[in-house]
């Protein structure tokens, strides 16, 4: 890498080629951009003193012996600002008819090309203003033509110096060399920018502009066909802290199942390291070289798994009632709603490989039971990584009766299913964070429901809400305890699932923590638990009782624990 100050000549120093990424994102800068631009302009032609203009990164490509041209470049940063520049002196030198000013941006060759090459969407735009012989108006159907149009009738030749300008414009100007790590640099330099996705990465790692039609066929009918489409892989989730968008959780998820491929015999060590969600762009390149893996057959493979993942994850599932019976919409709400997005690799493993639906859903139902067994337990869930993205897709588990002897047999690691016996102590005990104790209760609501008898559907998962039937301020409304012994036991219940209960609303914070009486029936103004649980199948039947205390909490808990055990039950 070499770093320093440039100006125009030497980044246009006639004598290499400057490629924007084919399938880079367009060029965006609008009115607000062009004027800052155009006055900076024309201050650095009247005070001749040096302006910075931002930096530059270009990255040396390989050339083949065949090439005209043997110093070709890819602009990794710059591309909005080197873009402005030329159709700034294009405009210019039509406005002044000086053939000089619109030369420094052409190859000194018989071709006469355009030095910088750019991008799919605006290649045709670009190259239409760069060949202008005159002043022209032309339809501002996209920001070339527009940033055209706007030079054209704003810039004001009095006001400009070319020579100033091409004597004081500098940039920091930064070379790399073909090995070095564009994206770490790029990252570096834009802390405060908008990352490049993975999906973009790897658009321009696979595809160059002589391969356009397969870029069609393998990645723009299923990534970019349309707004639809595109706003689908765009969907970003929250998983604890990190957001992730749909495009990184499909290509994470299609890198893990690759890599368990036996007939690859990836590495232990390059394993660990591709399971890494940061850089996986580079663990992309990495697996591609290291492996001998054909870009093609890979490309193909993309297509068909990218096919699936788009027609089976949904996150809009949140927003609808979840069918009784075992499916892939609970399995979404489990991942979506319930955070756990480490099953995707499995899941999607399974949809691949196993065209019966019939033992799909079996597969997903067991899935469901092993997963909320676990929740209620607290059980950890450090290795679900390993689990779900390595062991069960190296192995190959893809049936019914494998996937529960293989999970029945981690009885001696973390990774153990909990008995009946366990289940019914994390329904006593266990203190679950909302999320989980909500969706643990609508799951079970989700299965006893019986719609026919039921007016109203349910909701989805998200517009459930969660209550502390006993409140957690229970001191100031409910009966004293005598001991403190009988005040940690009581603190200890009001946290168990047996105290809590999903509604549809929450309550008013003068219900919440009022008496049993008051929290039941509400008052006139505020309504209570009767209003919004009576259609509750995990709740209604409570709702009769004159108290509420540790004994009734106990007997909720046992409630919907033998509930529970025949919901997910394991065999």
């Amino acid at each position: 890498m070499q770093a320093g100050r440039s100006t125009i000549n030497d980044i246009f120093n006639q004598n290499k080629v400057l490629e924007i990424p084919f399938f880079q994102r367009a060029y965006v800068w609008n009115t607000d951009q062009w004027e800052r631009f155009l006055e900076d302009m024309e201050m650095v032609s009247t005070n001749n003193k040096p302006y910075f203009l931002g930096s530059v990164i270009l990255k040396q490509q390989l050339t083949q012996s065949t090439q005209s041209v043997g110093d070709r470049r890819t602009v990794i940063d710059g591309q909005q600002r080197l873009t402005t520049l030329c159709i700034f002196f294009k405009v210019l030198s039509l406005k002044l008819k000086n053939e000089y000013l619109a030369n420094i941006f052409r190859l000194p060759m018989s071709s006469f090309d355009i030095a910088l090459k750019h991008n799919h969407n605006d290649e045709e735009s670009f190259n239409t203003v760069m060949n202008l012989e005159e002043e022209l108006i032309l339809p501002a159907t996209d920001h070339i033509l527009m940033a055209y149009m706007f030079f054209k009738d704003n810039l004001k030749v009095s006001k400009i110096n070319p020579q100033n300008i091409l004597t004081n414009i500098m940039f920091v100007g930064i070379d790399l060399s073909y090995e070095d790590d564009e994206q770490q640099i790029f990252d570096t330099i834009n802390s405060l920018g908008v990352r490049l996705t993975t999906a973009e990465l790897l658009k321009n790692y696979f595809f160059g502009r002589d391969d356009y039609q397969h870029y069609l066929t393998y990645w723009q009918n299923i990534f970019e066909a349309n707004d639809e489409i595109k706003k689908y892989w765009d969907t970003e989730i929250v998983a604890g802290r990190i957001r992730r968008h749909f495009t990184d959780l499909f290509f994470y998820s299609f890198l893990q199942i690759k890599i368990q491929d036996n007939k690859y015999s990836v590495k232990t060590e390059d394993k660990k390291q591709y399971t890494k969600v940061d850089g996986l762009f580079d663990s992309y390149k990495s697996f591609i070289s290291e492996y001998k893996i054909d870009k093609q057959e890979l490309i193909e493979e993309i297509k068909q798994y990218a096919l699936l993942f788009k027609n089976n994850f949904d996150l809009q599932v949140l927003d609808s009632e979840l069918p009784a019976e075992s499916s892939m919409e609970r399995i979404n709400a489990i991942i979506f709603g319930l955070e756990n997005t480490t099953i995707i690799p499995y899941i999607l493993f399974i949809l691949k490989n196993v065209s019966d639906v019939t033992e799909q859903k079996a597969m997903f139902g067991f899935l469901e039971s092993y997963l909320l067994r676990r929740m209620v337990c607290h059980s950890n869930t450090k290795n679900y990584n390993s689990l779900f993205s390595e062991s069960l897709i190296n192995n190959e588990i893809l049936s019914l009766k494998e996937l529960k002897e293989y999970i029945e047999n981690r009885s001696a690691d973390n990774n153990y299913l909990p008995t009946d016996d366990e289940l019914e102590r994390g329904f006593k005990y266990s203190k679950l964070v909302n999320k989980q104790a909500t969706g643990i209760l609508y799951f079970i609501e989700s299965k006893l429901r019986n719609r026919s008898l039921h007016s109203t559907a349910m909701l989805g998962l998200k517009s459930y809400s969660l209550e502390h039937v006993m409140p957690k301020k229970w001191e100031n409304n409910w009966p004293a305890v005598v001991t403190q012994q009988e005040k940690e036991d009581r603190n200890g219940a009001l946290m168990s699932i047996g105290n809590l209960t999903i509604i549809p609303s929450s309550l008013n914070s003068s219900i919440r923590d009022s008496n049993w009486e008051i929290k039941k029936n509400g008052t006139i103004t505020r309504p209570g638990l009767i209003q919004y649980a009576s259609g509750l199948e995990t709740f209604s039947q409570y709702l009769s009782e004159d108290i509420w205390d540790e004994s009734k909490i106990n007997h909720r808990a046992n409630f919907l624990f033998e509930k529970a055990k025949i919901i997910w039950k394991v065999d």
